[in-house]
């Protein structure tokens, strides 16, 4: 007869594919180690209160958020973050400036997944340590007194960050799924939905209904506990149109028919422009065309476009990310390729010239 070894059946059917569990510090001794100060709190509200004003029609400026494609480099973001800082005070009149700091990446297939899930950028995975990083950046950058803009991708990050952000993304991928509209409900900042991937309206139109409304759904609370959380819903989500399905959507036309599409379900037309991925054909050095082009039609009477994205490094370009990390070339992008800061200069300084001339008149 077999001597058979008996195996527990939970363990034949409970986390299989599950190598190890390692605990994460909670919210809450995640704050903290890097604590809210009062001087970053006053610049996330401030620039909260500015983009909800501007979609409100409070504000008759444009918000601008710039920055990198992703964080990889604290010491190069915070370079960036400076210059940004003194441009954005050349340049307030006009437009509010947010800078974009990405660390989450969504992946088609594989690769890096961000400064949050891989900060080593060696594979080691070391969230732990990534969160806590990302954290002190935000803070610095807030400290600067320079309002910051992130994607919100993983459900549970915003407990960790979320204080520190005044505008949140939506990417196309996500903007379909149920956990992250009912998370954007639950946003204390405004949110933007991209258009689907194919370039379609209709999942981003109903991600924005969706958001705005009051959610229950599973969460975590500061203490790291597993929570049902209960939303109001977020009344300032609004449509981010990045191109699809192998064309731009920033024209004229396409602006019209996305303004249609919000007024059919009583939603406001509040559009922001990501002049980067499909709208550039991804050619980081078309999104000053797509960016002028943006401005044009506010200065021909457009209303609805309350505001563009940019991807801008203080390099042009992107990079592989080598297995020497010491060869990482200074301020380029390890995801998309961005333009440089001179370019970014030109573009927003003329921008703001031509919309002086445009409130004078």
């Amino acid at each position: 007869m077999t001597n058979l070894t008996l195996t527990p059946l939970s363990a034949l059917l409970d986390n299989v594919n599950v190598e190890a569990m390692e605990e994460m510090p909670s919210p809450a001794e995640v704050e903290a180690r890097v604590p809210l100060t009062e001087g970053a709190a006053r610049t996330v509200l401030a620039g909260r209160n500015a983009v909800r004003a501007i979609l409100d029609r409070k504000d008759a400026r444009r918000f601008v958020v710039v920055g990198p494609c992703s964080i990889h480099d604290p010491a190069a973001a915070l370079d960036y973050a400076e210059r940004l800082r003194r441009l954005a005070d050349e340049v307030r009149e006009t437009l509010a400036l947010v800078m974009r700091v990405y660390f989450e990446k969504p992946r088609t297939a594989t690769g890096w997944k961000g400064f949050i899930n891989d900060p080593g950028m060696d594979d080691s995975f070391r969230i732990d340590e990534g969160i806590v990083r990302a954290r002190e950046l935000l803070m610095r950058l807030a400290e600067l007194g320079l309002p910051t803009a992130s994607e919100a991708l993983d459900p549970i990050c915003p407990q960790y960050l979320s204080e520190l952000i005044s505008w949140y993304a939506i990417g196309a991928r996500t903007s379909e799924s149920q956990t992250h509209r009912e998370m954007a409900s639950g946003l204390s900042a405004p949110v933007g939905f991209k258009n689907g991937t194919d370039g379609g309206l209709e999942v981003a139109v109903n991600a924005i209904r969706s958001a705005a409304s009051p959610h229950g759904f599973l969460g975590v609370n500061q203490a790291g506990k597993t929570s049902v959380i209960r939303s109001r819903g977020n009344r300032h989500t609004h449509l981010v149109l990045r191109g699809g399905g192998g064309r731009p959507n920033y024209d004229t036309v396409s602006v019209r028919l996305a303004e249609n599409a919000l007024a059919k379900v009583g939603l406001a037309p509040n559009i922001v422009i990501d002049c980067s991925h499909v709208n550039s054909m991804r050619d980081h050095a078309l999104q000053p065309l797509v960016f002028n082009d943006c401005v044009h039609q506010i200065i021909e009477g457009n209303r609805s476009i309350v505001g563009m994205m940019l991807e801008s490094n203080l390099e042009a370009g992107n990079q592989p990310i080598p297995e020497d990390l010491s060869k990482l070339r200074y301020g380029v992008s390890v995801t998309d390729p961005c333009i440089d800061w001179a370019t970014t200069e030109e573009v927003l300084r003329r921008a703001h010239r031509d919309l002086i001339k445009l409130g004078s008149e």
